[in-house]
C-alpha cells in the first residue's frame, strides 16, 4: 500500500469507502500502486493499467486499454465521445462493488494479460475521425467552404468537429457550422485568434479579438 494513496483517500470527500474497496481489490490482484496525475494509478511492470477516480455522481475504475477488453458483463462505458482507448466502470455504492468483485477482478486480470501480450490500441489519426453529419452536409453545400476546411490541419479539422458535434440538437450543430464559416474560410482553427496565434501560445497576450 502506497502512503501517497493513503494521503489521497484521506482528502477525498465523496466515495471514500467505495474507492477504498476498489483499492483493496486492485491490490489483491498484484498491481503496483502509484500516484500519477494526482490520482491512484495501478501499474504492471511499469506500465499504467488502471486509474481510480471519484466524480460528483459516481466513482470509477478506468481501464487505460479498456477498448481491448471483452466486456462480457457489459459494465464498461466510453469515458468521453473522443476517448479511443479508455473505458470505465461506474459505481455508486460499496454493496455494488462487493457484489461485482469477482467480475471486477476478472476484468483486472484480463487487463494485465493485455499488457503481458504487449497488445496496443490502434489509435485513429486526426484525419481519420468521422465528422458529424451536419458538418459534412454544410461542406457539401458550399464547395468554397469545403476546400477551405480541407486545407486546415487535421488537428484544426478535428477541433471544429468536436465543438460542432458536442451540441445536442441537429439545428444547433448546423448553426455552429455557419457560425464558424468565415473563420474556416480565413484559415483559423477553433481556438486560434485573428492574429493566427493559438490561445495556448505564450506569444499571444490575449488582447486580440476572438471570433
Amino acid at each position: 500500500m502506497n502512503p501517497e494513496i493513503d494521503a489521497y483517500l484521506a482528502k477525498v470527500k465523496n466515495w471514500h469507502s467505495e474507492l477504498s474497496q476498489l483499492r483493496a481489490i486492485l491490490l489483491d490482484c498484484g498491481l503496483t500502486e502509484e500516484l500519477k496525475w494526482k490520482s491512484p494509478c495501478y501499474t504492471y511492470k511499469g506500465t499504467n493499467v488502471i486509474l481510480l477516480g471519484g466524480y460528483k455522481e459516481f466513482c470509477v475504475i478506468s481501464f487505460i486499454k479498456g477498448v481491448l477488453l471483452k466486456d462480457d458483463a457489459q459494465i464498461l462505458v466510453q469515458q468521453g465521445e473522443n476517448s479511443q482507448s479508455v473505458r470505465v466502470a461506474k459505481f455508486t455504492s460499496v454493496d455494488e462493488i462487493i457484489k461485482l468483485e469477482a467480475t471486477i477482478k476478472a476484468y483486472i486480470f484480463e487487463a494485465i494479460e493485455v499488457e503481458k501480450l504487449g497488445l496496443k490500441v490502434q489509435l485513429k489519426k486526426s484525419d481519420e475521425h468521422e465528422f458529424c453529419e451536419e458538418l459534412i452536409a454544410e461542406l457539401d453545400k458550399n464547395k468554397t467552404l469545403k476546400a477551405a476546411f480541407e486545407k486546415l490541419t487535421p488537428g484544426r479539422q478535428r477541433g471544429y468537429n468536436i465543438v460542432i458535434a458536442s451540441a445536442k440538437q441537429s439545428k444547433t450543430r448546423t448553426d455552429r457550422v455557419l457560425k464558424y464559416e468565415q473563420r474556416i474560410l480565413d484559415g483559423f482553427g477553433v481556438i486560434d485568434c485573428t492574429c493566427g496565434h493559438s490561445k495556448r501560445k505564450p506569444n499571444c497576450d490575449g488582447s486580440h479579438k476572438y471570433l
